[in-house]
């Protein structure tokens, strides 16, 4: 079979395509005839080294993906050969278990049925950025612990960063949950996309736009519930001055690496909960409900990629995947997608 590995950390120069034995699954185990990769932030900087140093180990990226169950292994229930399937957290502590490539190996906690009507891509899309998505927005004191129609209800959720991929998803899962969704953007183009993925209201910030802060409380004069975090440094300040008292600062990045300068008085004073989300560490439990919230809010039609959803895709060839790094090493808008298997 076709796949990319690499065997050091570095540029994605360092990314190759090669063949490899078709793996079978061992107990527990299911293995999947990848259809579309999905790339992620993370998995360039793992390619890269930013989690540390490779040991040589030959790896295949990509943590995100869907397709077709093609085998499983003793012990497995509630999937068959040819069900189809998205995976998430792939090549956690599974080096070959890369969606780069045209069959994977994955642990059955890993993969969860995909809807019926659901494309691949949108499989591809959901994983990380949907649960991270799902986790921020299930941390808050007093708040819900699972996603469904009016779990959100009476609250009111600020997503910093509205037009990324864990933006887009957290904007609309809120707001199927039932949430007053406000999201934050750096330019009017943005604001677009956020308002496609359903955001009812787009503050811009950057040269020009006025007080973020103010015009959050125009729209919530007692602030907000919650804050799905994408740059806790530079927001630190703006999320003080909109969170409500007894509030929660969910926290899953913090993009432009601004020191987080955590002022003890200001959240002290406000009863503010801060929640780091991290997925590695989150355990199977909370994983799979999410996946099957994630997969509730996909057949209800209320979970979509593409431009109409705020989510521009970005496709490449296997033989690209070089290229598809890179795309979200820069920056690119929207979600970056392999086409594994042309369907």
């Amino acid at each position: 079979m076709k796949a990319i590995v690499h065997d050091e950390s570095g540029s994605a120069d360092v990314l190759r395509i090669t063949e490899r034995p078709v793996p079978d699954p061992g107990a527990g185990e299911v293995r999947v005839r990848v259809v579309v990769s999905g790339v992620n932030p993370t998995d360039w900087k793992a390619r890269s080294g930013g989690y540390g140093a490779m040991s040589g180990t030959e790896t295949v990226p990509n943590q995100d993906g869907s397709g077709v169950v093609d085998a499983v292994g003793d012990g497995v229930g509630g999937l068959s050969v040819g069900d189809r399937v998205w995976v998430t957290l792939a090549a956690y502590q599974r080096p070959g278990s890369g969606t780069a490539q045209e069959y994977t190996v994955v642990p059955v906690q890993r993969v969860f049925a995909l809807p019926d009507g659901a494309a691949f891509d949108l499989g591809a899309a959901v994983g990380i950025p949907a649960i991270t998505a799902h986790r921020a927005l299930t941390v808050a004191e007093g708040g819900p612990t699972r996603l469904l129609p009016g779990a959100l209800a009476g609250r009111t959720v600020l997503v910093a960063g509205g037009a990324g991929a864990v933006g887009n998803a957290a904007i609309q899962l809120a707001r199927w949950a039932g949430a007053t969704v406000i999201a934050s953007v750096s330019s009017e183009a943005k604001g677009e996309l956020a308002t496609a993925a359903g955001a009812h209201h787009v503050v811009t910030y950057g040269s020009g736009s006025g007080d973020v802060a103010a015009a959050v409380r125009s729209i919530s004069p007692d602030g907000v519930d919650l804050v799905v975090e994408v740059a806790a440094g530079a927001n630190a300040a703006l999320d003080t001055a909109i969170i409500k008292p007894l509030g929660t600062i969910a926290i899953y990045a913090n993009n432009g690496d601004q020191p987080f300068d955590l002022n003890v008085r200001e959240y002290m004073g406000l009863n503010a909960r801060l929640q780091f989300v991290l997925l590695y560490t989150l355990g199977w439990e909370k994983l799979r409900e999410a996946g099957d919230d994630i997969n509730a809010a996909i057949a209800d039609g209320a979970f979509r990629i593409g431009d109409a959803a705020g989510l521009p895709l970005h496709h490449f060839a296997l033989d690209r995947t070089a290229d598809a790094h890179r795309a979200v090493e820069d920056g690119a808008t929207g979600k970056v997608l392999i086409s594994v298997l042309e369907t």
